[in-house]
């Protein structure tokens, strides 16, 4: 298996409101089939209904807002902009769940949760630099 991701799929309870909320953040969705898709860099990011998306992979539906293992992040390119985002997601109708804080390891971060409870943590961490295009590069963690 090549190591990649080529698509995310949230399970939402309420496909408009989903679709709302990340177009406030700015991204762009197509609808198709009761299914938004958004070009998220080199992936996509789908919204789908919870059940649908639960039937189709086998398991059963748990309430939305809890845990389910799993954490999005939005590397970002400074300090300013990590804030600046925790506050355009709380504008959108999602929920901060950490404010912004330095971490010991020289980054800052802080984390939101959309309108369906998934949790996106935004980080400045000058370790991962992105490229012009937003693409993140892991450092070679055996050279630091």
């Amino acid at each position: 298996m090549e190591p990649r991701i080529s698509l995310i799929t949230l399970g939402v309870t309420d496909l408009d409101r989903a679709r709302r909320f990340y177009e406030a953040l700015g991204w762009r969705g197509q609808e198709v089939e009761e299914t938004v898709f958004f070009q998220a860099g080199g992936l996509g990011l789908v919204l789908w209904g919870r059940e649908k998306l639960a039937r189709d992979s086998g398991r059963e539906a748990g309430g939305a807002g809890g845990f389910g293992g799993i954490v999005l992040a939005h590397n970002v390119r400074s300090r300013d902009e990590v804030d600046a985002l925790l506050a355009q997601a709380e504008q959108a109708g999602g929920r901060v769940t950490k404010p912004a804080a330095a971490s010991p390891h020289g980054f800052y971060s802080g984390a939101f949760a959309d309108p369906d409870g998934h949790p996106w943590e935004v980080a400045h961490n000058p370790g991962f630099p992105l490229a012009e295009d937003g693409t993140l590069t892991l450092p070679d963690f055996d050279t630091l």
